[in-house]
């Protein structure tokens, strides 16, 4: 059963200049909240989400239900707790396929280029609107974690700590080669129009689901892949040729992918992604994160193929040189990089010992 009762809310700040020079006229931003804010407005805790991820954290389908409500690791009774769905994305905060306001259409190919740091420039933007003055700890894996590191550089006044899980500093060559076949599945569909689709009254929904495949694999580890599926055949088809369990398994996770996903979005986050340097126009990534003089944990996982434990001890390093207070803490999985959402146990400890040693 979930922890906590689940729902959505929207607010709308702009206009907004983005790091890339464009503007957007207006964002509407869906966030949800679990706990009640102090009224000194210091006690908030920031998840971001990762790629496809949405607001919803907790309740029915939330992404960290476990570890979200009252006595749970992050514990509503003492904290507020926020998750704001990222610019870009198609689950109620503006993005390609939401309406223009100065055309009346949908954005779709014409939605300008974004970055991480415009991510966390809008979360800054509603938080303040909400009347969060300071933040215990922002915390997320995978592009969660790219965001938390651009929350330290951005406002290490305001945040107090972080829990940065599964990322790295800088996108790696490995990380980008994996979004870029992804996107190039995508774009080699018929139906995609040059991301023209919507108004041609198509989806690119062959390249979209086989976008998915491709990343499953990169989420997932060997172990884990051949413990579930093994060399297992589900049928045999009239040519002679067996479908795999695996095979199965990808095809079912590109069908389910198209009914929720837009492939714009999934286009331009990607591109965010691989965009990431923290260091980028701050110099190098030491100096970036020096301004942050809080504690941290750092949580890499033993199986992560997309985002290595080597690129997690790196931050562990640099924070250390910038003489913050620093945990490493190491998930043991064979689930691959996806075990920041598989494996509550070890996250709930890690998550708990951290938030009570900041007290």
């Amino acid at each position: 059963m979930p922890n906590i009762q689940s729902q959505t809310h929207r607010h709308t700040i702009g206009p907004l200049r983005l790091s890339g020079g464009d503007r957007l006229p207006e964002i509407e931003v869906a966030f949800e909240q679990y706990g009640r804010l102090s009224p000194a407005g210091d006690n908030a805790i920031v998840l971001c989400h990762a790629l496809t991820g949405s607001a919803r954290a907790a309740g029915e389908a939330g992404w960290w239900d476990p570890l979200i409500g009252p006595g749970a690791a992050l514990d509503t009774n003492r904290y507020a707790v926020f998750c704001a769905n990222i610019l870009g994305s198609c689950y109620g905060t503006t993005g390609p396929s939401s309406i223009n306001p100065d055309t009346g259409e949908a954005y779709g190919p014409d939605f300008p280029r974004i970055s991480v740091q415009d991510m966390v420039t809008v979360q800054r933007r509603l938080f303040d609107d909400l009347g969060v003055q300071s933040i215990v700890s922002v915390t997320g894996g995978s592009l969660g974690g790219l965001q938390v590191l651009e929350w330290a550089a951005q406002a290490p006044d305001q945040v107090r700590s972080i829990m940065p899980i599964a990322c790295s500093l800088a996108h790696s060559a490995w990380a980008i080669g994996f979004n870029e076949t992804a996107r190039q599945a995508i774009r080699a569909d018929r139906d995609w129009h040059n991301g023209d689709y919507l108004r041609q009254g198509t989806r690119p929904n062959t390249g979209l689901a086989l976008a998915r495949m491709i990343a499953m694999l990169s989420y997932r580890a060997e172990p884990s892949f051949d413990a579930r599926f093994g060399r297992g055949i589900r049928a045999r088809g009239d040519d002679g040729f067996g479908t795999y369990e695996v095979e199965s398994y990808l095809h079912y996770q590109g069908d389910k992918f198209i009914q929720r996903f837009d492939a714009n979005s999934y286009i331009h986050i990607t591109h965010a992604m691989d965009d990431f340097n923290v260091a980028a126009g701050r110099g190098t990534a030491r100096r970036a994160l020096q301004p942050f003089q809080g504690p941290a944990l750092v949580i890499g996982i033993d199986s992560d193929v997309l985002y290595p434990t080597h690129q997690q001890r790196e931050i562990v390093s640099l924070l250390r040189r910038n003489r913050n207070q620093v945990s490493y803490r190491e998930i043991r999985s064979p689930h691959g990089h996806d075990s920041f959402l598989i494996e509550w146990a070890q996250l709930d400890r890690f998550i708990r010992e951290f938030l009570d040693g900041l007290e």
